[in-house]
């Protein structure tokens, strides 16, 4: 059951063809029980398996956000194949190509991502995660690489706070969205 607009939104990036399923698992999961948006790139992978727990997970507030890319430069009114996936409950669609290695190019969508959430929870990826991680920290967006097997984000800046247990990705998540005193 679809939950109502939330007052916070949390993003989740991660790699575009492996899904990573206990970890996004755990993530969708926390993130509808702490009824807050969840933003992804609305694509495969980890988009897919954080969006499928989210939506699957009885809330009544927070929604699952995609931002879609287009298909290239010059077909910027059509999406990327594979976009959005089917858990995406609002698309918002861009006319935004990059990704991966030139996540960080002002054509990427990225950008969007990133600037639109009160906190980033980066998941195992490749060079598109990488790139949105260095937006976060260039943006000073909190942001936390999650894995429970350590190896899989060590190529993330050594400044990013590393979680290998949801509860840590659940204490750094009060702390960012609890109001300010």
């Amino acid at each position: 059951m679809p939950g109502t607009l939330s007052q916070h939104t949390v993003g989740v990036i991660g790699s575009g063809s492996s899904e990573h399923e206990p970890s996004a698992r755990a993530v969708g999961e926390l993130l509808a029980d702490l009824g807050v948006n969840l933003l992804t790139g609305g694509g495969r992978g980890v988009m897919i398996a954080v969006s499928r727990a989210f939506t699957q997970r009885p809330r009544t507030r927070g929604i699952c956000i995609g931002i879609i890319p287009c298909e290239s430069e010059t077909e910027r009114a059509r999406p990327k194949a594979g976009y959005p996936n089917e858990f995406v409950e609002l698309a918002i669609h861009t006319h935004l190509p990059y990704s991966g290695t030139e996540g960080t190019h002002d054509l990427s969508r990225n950008h969007i991502n990133v600037l639109s959430c009160a906190a980033i929870v980066a998941l195992p990826g490749e060079a598109g995660t990488a790139s949105e991680v260095e937006l976060a920290i260039r943006y000073r967006k909190p942001v936390i690489a999650y894995s429970p097997d350590s190896a899989l984000v060590k190529h993330f800046p050594p400044s990013v706070r590393r979680a290998t247990n949801i509860n840590d990705v659940k204490d750094f998540l009060k702390m960012q969205l609890a109001p300010s005193p």
